[in-house]
């Protein structure tokens, strides 16, 4: 049976501290990540990309870390939250699982990347190549630890996705040539989503997290398109939103799909678009003061990509106080907004993650 202790944690809520929230942390159950920026700890630090796909200069981690690690927000996201919550050390980024322990489990993810290898192709770590290494990940556990340790491990591990938001982000960019109906396209994306899942429960895993997507047409970058593109005031783009909300709406039927075929699988989804919309909308709630515009970047609501002058664009402004801000920069948001969607994540109720919370996922024998 796992051990079980407690702790706590402040919630700060603008400049008031909130009761203490408490967790009980249950032991053991490993952690592996899969994805995009929402999740890359600073995997792309290691592959040959460019500026733009990657977050380790800064003022990137500076708040928590005080160094860039490569996660494009000011400190912590959402994977070391919940290995905090859980018991577990930071899980380390795939690139540097030779210096670490990777027993606790292993992040995959990779800024810029989707589901499909089109997206971003030659620049990032699509959700195959992940694939791929958590494989060699799976070998290397077997030769660490024997065989059956191993399929324990895998089995309780918690398998945990942010992805398929740049592959949209490609078909909003791709000009009037776009080969693909959205339908089309939405296939494309859940084929390679679900041929990933099922080649993870093949290694042994049963338990996946899903994120499903935000309310993409109200990122600052995306505002700023619409702005450019004639939309008075720069108001969310419901073009993108729609597209988020069309594989929302997809996601529970195909892993419902998955639950009747593969015996022993077993998902939660996180409603990322729910809680990240609220916080758009109402940003008082969570703590914040300003939601529309970013911490770090440049033009109207900061929604060029420009954090830190080392990509395409050299000008950037930083704001005063972090805390304040939603979003870090153009298209992430901040430390702040990361834990509070942790803490939902983590211990919510069942209109924001289900059918479990993280919590009684990881506490779910398999």
């Amino acid at each position: 049976m796992a051990l079980i202790s407690s702790f706590c944690i402040f919630v700060l809520v603008a400049h008031f501290a909130t009761p203490v929230v408490c967790h009980k942390r249950s032991h053991q159950a490993a952690l592996f990540v899969f994805g995009d920026s929402i999740f890359d700890p600073g995997n792309n630090n290691y592959i040959n990309t460019i500026a733009s796909f990657q977050a380790n200069y800064l003022p990137y981690g500076e708040s928590f870390f005080k160094y860039p690690t490569g996660r494009t927000s000011n400190g912590r996201l959402i994977p070391d939250f919940i290995a905090e919550y859980a018991n577990l050390p930071l899980i380390p980024p795939y690139f540097q699982i030779g210096k670490k322990h990777f027993i606790h489990g292993v992040n995959f993810a990779s800024a810029g990347s989707g589901c499909l290898a089109e997206t971003a192709h030659g620049f990032v770590i699509d959700l195959q190549t992940q694939l791929k290494y958590f494989k060699n990940v799976a070998k290397l556990l077997k030769k660490k630890v024997g065989r059956r340790k191993t399929k324990q491990i895998l089995s309780n591990a918690i398998y945990i996705f942010s992805t398929a938001n740049n592959d949209i982000f490609a078909s909003l960019s791709a000009n009037s040539t776009f080969p693909y109906s959205d339908r089309e396209y939405q296939h494309m994306i859940m084929g390679n989503l679900t041929s990933v899942w099922k080649g993870i429960y093949k290694e042994g895993g049963r338990k996946f997290v899903m994120l499903n997507l935000g309310p993409l047409g109200c990122l600052p970058s995306v505002r700023l398109l619409n702005l450019q593109i004639g939309v008075a005031n720069g108001s969310c783009m419901e073009k993108a939103t729609n597209k988020a909300k069309m594989f929302n709406s997809a996601l529970p039927k195909i892993l419902k799909k998955l639950e009747k075929q593969l015996p022993g699988f077993k998902y939660t989804i996180f409603n990322f678009f729910k809680v990240f919309a609220d916080s758009i909308h109402n940003p008082t709630k969570y703590g914040f003061k300003i939601s529309k515009t970013a911490c770090c970047g440049t033009g109207p609501f900061r929604g060029i990509l420009s954090c830190g002058g080392k990509r395409q664009v050299k000008e950037y402004e930083l704001c005063n106080n972090v805390k304040d801000y939603l979003f870090f920069d153009s298209s992430h948001p901040s430390e702040q907004a990361y834990q509070k969607y942790s803490e939902l994540l983590w211990n919510g109720t069942p209109d924001v993650v289900a059918p479990y919370n993280l919590k009684s996922f990881f506490e779910l024998s398999t």
